[in-house]
């Protein structure tokens, strides 16, 4: 039976990599798909990994009916036997009722990648609307590592290598933006919280974060 799938994690976790692998996979066998994206970081068309592959891609622009993209695609006279949607976080959830649409209506598998919360911890509204929906939600197993070394598990805005956690829910940058950029840097939990990023925990070096001692 044919599935909407969800795969999620953080940023830098090998999203948009599975994603060209999976599209790949499916032309070598002459399986024949449909990628969207939105706001890919190689520009609008594209969908890229930090490995330096690309391919092209619709942009999936707000408004857009993906569903009736599909079934236009195939009224011409295409062939579609999958649909892949890269940063799917950044679709409305119209567009993701729109995606099970195709899966339930016209019976293709339709593989999502996104992830799942913004910098301020909170849900994107595509990623919420594909958890609610999804078959089935499938977390990357490739861990983003943390400066500290532990496991990355939340997504931080910087500035000058500084945490902020106010402004639009959604502006394009990338974890290797210089200085001075908007970037993203993954963290884990402990120093998402308390707003650490390599850049500041590097200034902080000659106060190590350690765990306050008392004598006894």
């Amino acid at each position: 039976m044919p599935e909407l799938v969800f795969f999620s994690g953080t940023m830098d976790c090998g999203k948009s990599t599975l994603a060209l692998q999976i599209g790949h996979n499916r032309s070598a066998r002459g399986l024949q798909g449909v990628i969207f994206t939105r706001d890919d970081r190689a520009g609008e068309g594209k969908l890229s990994s930090r490995l330096g592959l690309v391919t092209d891609a619709v942009e999936a622009v707000g408004g857009m009916d993906v569903y009736a993209h599909v079934v236009d695609v195939i009224t011409k006279g295409g062939r579609v036997d999958y649909v892949i949607v890269d940063e799917a976080q950044f679709l409305l959830p119209e567009q993701i009722d729109q995606l099970a649409r195709i899966v339930d209506d016209l019976e293709l598998d339709v593989y999502a990648f996104g992830i799942t919360t913004d910098f301020r911890t909170k849900l994107f509204p595509g990623s919420q609307r594909l958890i609610e929906l999804a078959d089935r939600v499938e977390a990357l197993q490739v861990e983003a590592l943390c400066w500290c070394g532990a496991r990355a598990t939340h997504n931080a805005r910087t500035v000058d290598g500084v945490m902020v956690v106010e402004g639009a829910q959604v502006v394009v940058g990338d974890v290797d933006r210089p200085g001075g950029d908007v970037g993203y840097e993954v963290l884990c939990r402990r120093h998402h919280s308390r707003r650490m990023t390599a850049a500041t925990a590097n200034a902080g070096a000659l106060s190590p974060d350690v765990l306050p001692v008392t004598s006894g």
